[in-house]
């Protein structure tokens, strides 16, 4: 009786279809809401410039460096002000449980860099709950009219989300074309009070302090860097199989794909796109929010990027996506027990020059 041999399957099914990301700019499906007494945004998005590492104060109780300097890695974000630029309620559904959008209202002046003109028309796309959206704007926007509309229907409201925009013309990424999606307004229970904090902000600019704070946790939601098309044995680990006689098919493949009939199972591995995938990591510490993007770039800045321009944060551990990609940061989802929510005592953030 021979050996058997039990393992875990090759690959996780837990992030299937493993295809490419509908859009660079992540689409958060789920929003914590939070009570914090008063209004804020719930997420903010920054752009991720590189890794470098940190020293700072054990302050987990239960570690044993407890009190004791230590060395970690951490991730720094340029996080330009966002720009608010209208606001959109959305009601719930009672029969599917769906949210639904009751209507919409825009700033009186929008920045020309968020406006496409096609055709004698103003559109944005927007990266909404659904999908990307295309927006078209009239010549004139009648803002105390859509206001009205908005106020009338509150009362059967169920979320207040802002459309907010990116200027990454601010930080050192060498970009002209910015982002714009929802962000949902949370903090306070009354729907009433979450649209007169977005009507007062709008055409405004909204730093990231107003919605983080040093020390907390966040979710970071972003598109990983894309790999191309990959074989089996990179994109879900199969063993390589051994180069004699019996293997003359080739090695580096799987070695069946199993029976044709009913259908190929859609676990087995096969070769198709790696990277470029939408992944949520959960529970990044803040290290530290900045205003002086010098205060963290290394002499010739950073490799990829360039220089920090505009405020920043700084997170502990990595984040996915290349340089310059968006990374989208929320509230956290699961915040974890284990990991004290309080001030961080920052000690020195490496600002060498990185190797060419």
């Amino acid at each position: 009786m021979g050996l058997k041999i039990n393992r875990p399957r090759r690959g996780s099914m837990g992030v299937y279809p493993r295809k490419r990301a509908a859009s660079i700019v992540p689409r958060v499906r789920t929003w914590p809401d939070v009570e914090l007494g008063r209004p804020v945004l719930l997420g903010f998005a920054g752009y991720k410039v590189g890794m470098a590492h940190a020293v700072l104060l054990e302050d987990r109780p239960t570690s044993p460096l407890y009190g004791k300097e230590v060395v970690r890695p951490v991730t720094i974000l340029e996080t330009p002000p966002l720009v608010v630029l209208g606001a959109r309620l959305y009601g719930l559904d009672p029969s599917t449980g769906a949210l639904s959008c009751l209507g919409e209202a825009w700033a009186d002046t929008l920045p020309e860099a968020t406006v496409r003109r096609g055709n004698k028309e103003r559109r944005i796309r927007v990266i909404d709950m659904v999908r990307r959206r295309i927006v078209t704007l009239p010549d004139r926007i009648d803002g105390e009219a859509m206001w009205r509309r908005l106020e009338d229907r509150a009362g059967l409201a169920a979320e207040v989300r802002a459309i907010v925009s990116t200027q990454p013309w601010l930080a050192g990424i060498g970009k002209k074309t910015p982002e714009v999606f929802e962000v949902p307004v949370g903090g306070v229970p009354a729907i009433e009070e979450k649209l007169q904090f977005v009507r007062g902000m709008l055409g405004k600019e909204y730093p990231v302090d107003r919605t983080f704070e040093e020390g907390q946790l966040v979710d970071v939601v972003a598109v990983t860097k894309g790999k191309g098309w990959e074989g089996v044995v990179k994109r879900f680990g199969v063993t390589i199989l051994p180069r004699w006689h019996k293997h003359r098919k080739g090695h580096r493949r799987t070695g069946t794909i199993g029976p044709q009939a009913p259908a190929l199972m859609f676990t087995t591995p096969r070769p198709g796109q790696h990277g470029f995938h939408q992944r949520t990591e959960y529970n990044k510490r803040i290290l530290k929010i900045g205003l002086d993007g010098s205060e963290v770039t290394p002499a010739g800045g950073f490799k990829h990027y360039g220089v920090v321009r505009s405020s920043y944060v700084v997170l502990q551990g990595s984040v996915p996506g290349p340089p310059k990609r968006l990374v989208v940061m929320r509230f956290p989802a699961r915040p974890s027990r284990r990991v004290p929510t309080s001030r961080p005592q920052l000690s020195w953030i490496s600002t060498q020059p990185l190797p060419r």
